[in-house]
């Protein structure tokens, strides 16, 4: 992806969320020169990967096969594993009508995914089998505090303020309808360089083409440009 694509995506991102009423904090807007005068202070923002994550899943054609997502809060796996501290984590996302975030299930994650407004969010499912391949069972999963059951490679649609309940394991994938959809997510601690297994060969982070300077910093950019920040 170009950084200007990148840039303009944020931008026009950063419009939708507070058109519907949601807000970023306040180190969303820190430009690369905001971040030559921080230091320590700042560590759980860079060692925890939250900010500003736009893909296109290697594909390079974001309109068709992409997600925006923002990481608001996160904890480590040292804290999930101790029970203490941020066992959790939330971002909140935008996904565009046709927009596909492809076939993946996490190993460790258990997430709620919220239609936080706009359109409808459409999510098939699948179980896996063991051998991490598409199952052919019926998909129990929760929405709202109902439970259903859904066909293997059901569709489930999510109007404004509903969600569902994705356990691990699970493969999901999804797009929007009808017209953009902001998506909040809840889960247990997020770590998107391990836990996600795409059911097809996918990248999860985008490879940038540098044609303008970044209006903000992609968390794929911390270990460029702020690693300084977590060394001991």
């Amino acid at each position: 992806m170009k950084r200007s694509e990148i840039n303009n995506i944020m931008r026009d991102a950063d419009a939708f969320i507070r058109v519907n009423g949601f807000h970023l904090p306040p180190f969303a807007y820190w430009t690369p020169a905001d971040w030559e005068s921080k230091g320590t202070e700042a560590r759980e923002i860079v060692e925890r990967q939250l900010g500003w994550d736009i893909t296109d899943f290697g594909q390079g054609d974001f309109r068709q096969i992409g997600l925006f997502l923002f990481t608001l809060r996160n904890g480590t796996l040292q804290e999930l594993k101790n029970g203490t501290g941020k066992v959790y984590a939330e971002k909140i996302m935008i996904v565009e009508s046709g927009q596909i975030t492809p076939m993946h299930f996490h190993w460790a994650k258990t997430e709620d995914i919220i239609n936080r407004g706009g359109g409808r969010l459409i999510i098939q499912l699948y179980n896996s089998t063991l051998n991490e391949r598409l199952d052919d069972t019926d998909v129990k999963i929760n929405m709202d505090g109902v439970c259903r059951t859904v066909k293997a490679g059901g569709l489930v649609t999510l109007s404004p303020g509903e969600s569902i309940t994705l356990p691990t394991g699970c493969y999901h994938k999804f797009w929007g309808d009808e017209s953009r959809v902001l998506v909040g997510e809840v889960s247990v601690v997020n770590d998107d360089n391990l836990d996600n297994r795409f059911y097809e060969p996918m990248g999860r982070f985008p490879a940038v083409e540098e044609d303008e300077p970044p209006l903000y910093y992609l968390t794929s950019d911390y270990q460029k440009h702020l690693s300084w920040i977590v060394q001991d």
